[in-house]
């Protein structure tokens, strides 16, 4: 049975994240498609189609990967700049989602901000998610895999050496264990 600290601040995360990455970062893209209008990408319908079967596939790995952290890996995703927002998992999970993607949620939303900038027809915003996608590169790198790496050790860089860190792979390798 979860303590009522520990809910509430899985609350906290959740409500933290949902507000960043499911507000606030498709509001942004929509504002700069309104700045710059649709049509300077010059995307055909059947490019734009293209969309809504991305963003159904962000979405899944979000939620399919929000649900192996919190039920697996004992802890919530809103940890940012070495803050732990909703608790930190307690086991590292390389199961789901997280079989073909380090980072499955990262994933699921850049799927989802494509998804939105090809359904805006923007290159302006394709940029800005493309600038993004960096961004969120470095900062993995920088102090998610550190924090993963001090918590998990071996464990963390045998799974780091067979798992991509955000394009997922088709087909997940079998991992050998020793």
């Amino acid at each position: 049975m979860m303590k009522l600290d520990e809910l509430l601040r899985h609350a906290l995360g959740y409500l933290v994240g949902f507000s960043l990455f499911a507000v606030l970062m498709p509001y942004g893209i929509y504002l700069l498609a309104w700045r710059y209008p649709a049509g300077v990408a010059g995307f055909d319908a059947g490019i734009r189609v293209l969309g809504w079967p991305l963003l159904a596939v962000g979405a899944f790995f979000i939620l399919w990967s929000n649900k192996d952290l919190l039920l697996v890996g004992r802890g919530g995703p809103a940890d940012g700049f070495n803050v732990a927002v909703s608790p930190r998992t307690k086991r590292l999970v390389t199961t789901g989602p997280y079989r073909y993607t380090r980072n499955p949620m990262v994933f699921g939303a850049l799927a989802c901000y494509y998804a939105e900038a090809i359904l805006l027809d923007s290159v302006v915003c394709l940029a800005a998610v493309v600038a993004f996608n960096l961004a969120a590169r470095i900062y993995i790198r920088l102090t998610e895999e550190k924090r993963l790496e001090r918590d998990f050790g071996g464990e963390y860089l045998e799974y780091k050496k067979t798992v991509p860190m955000i394009m997922p792979r088709l087909a997940a390798k079998r991992r050998e264990t020793h």
